[in-house]
C-alpha cells in the first residue's frame, strides 16, 4: 500500500506530461481562411521601383500565384529556390514587396534571381491588411476568375506545394482551359 502511495503522484505527473506532449505535438487543425473561395480583394498597391514590370491583379488572366515577400524576411530567403523552380516550370508568380526598402529588395533579387512575372510594392502594409497577412512570406493561389483557392502562411516548399496547392492548381488550370 505504501508503494502505491509513493508512486501515485509520480504516475499522475507522468500521465499529465504525456497528455500535454500529445496535445502540443499533434498537428493543429487547419483554420478556415476567410479569403478561401472568395474573390481576391482590391489591393492598394504601389509601383515597385526598378526594372520590373508592374501588374493589376484584376488584369491577370489564368491561374497564378501571388507571393508576399521582403528582403528582410529569413523565410523568404528559404522559400526563394522553390519559387525559382516554380517559375522554371512555367507557373506565373506575381510578387508583392511587403514593407521593404526597394534598394534592398532589388539587391535580394539580383543576388538570388527573379522568379516573379511582375512586382508591386506594399510599403505601408495596407494591401497586407486587405489580405489578412500575419507576416511574410505568404502565398495565394488565385484562379482564372480571380478567386483565392489556396493560401500558405510561411515559406513555400515542395511538400507544402504538393499538400496544399497542387490539386487546386490542376483544378484551376482545367477550369481555365474549359473556359478558354
Amino acid at each position: 500500500m505504501s508503494r502505491v502511495l509513493l508512486w501515485a503522484p509520480l504516475g499522475s505527473i507522468a500521465l499529465l506530461v504525456a497528455i500535454f506532449a500529445i496535445a502540443l505535438l499533434a498537428p493543429a487543425p487547419e483554420a478556415s481562411d476567410p479569403l478561401k473561395d472568395e474573390p481576391l480583394p482590391a489591393l492598394p498597391l504601389q509601383d515597385f521601383a526598378g526594372p520590373y514590370p508592374g501588374f493589376e491583379p484584376e488584369d491577370i488572366e489564368g491561374p497564378y500565384l501571388l507571393n508576399v515577400w521582403a528582403s528582410w524576411c529569413p523565410p523568404c530567403r528559404v522559400e526563394h529556390p522553390f519559387l525559382m523552380q516554380l517559375d522554371a516550370e512555367g507557373k506565373p508568380i506575381y510578387g508583392i514587396v511587403y514593407k521593404d526598402d526597394p534598394v534592398d529588395a532589388i539587391g535580394f533579387l539580383d543576388e538570388l534571381g527573379n522568379p516573379f512575372t511582375a512586382l508591386m510594392a506594399d510599403p505601408e502594409g495596407r494591401a497586407g491588411l486587405e489580405l489578412g497577412l500575419t507576416g511574410a512570406p505568404e502565398t495565394f493561389l488565385v484562379d482564372e476568375a480571380g478567386v483565392v483557392r489556396a493560401r500558405w502562411r510561411g515559406a513555400l516548399s515542395e511538400p507544402v506545394w504538393i499538400r496544399h496547392f497542387e490539386d487546386e492548381w490542376q483544378a484551376a488550370l482545367a477550369r481555365a482551359a474549359a473556359a478558354g
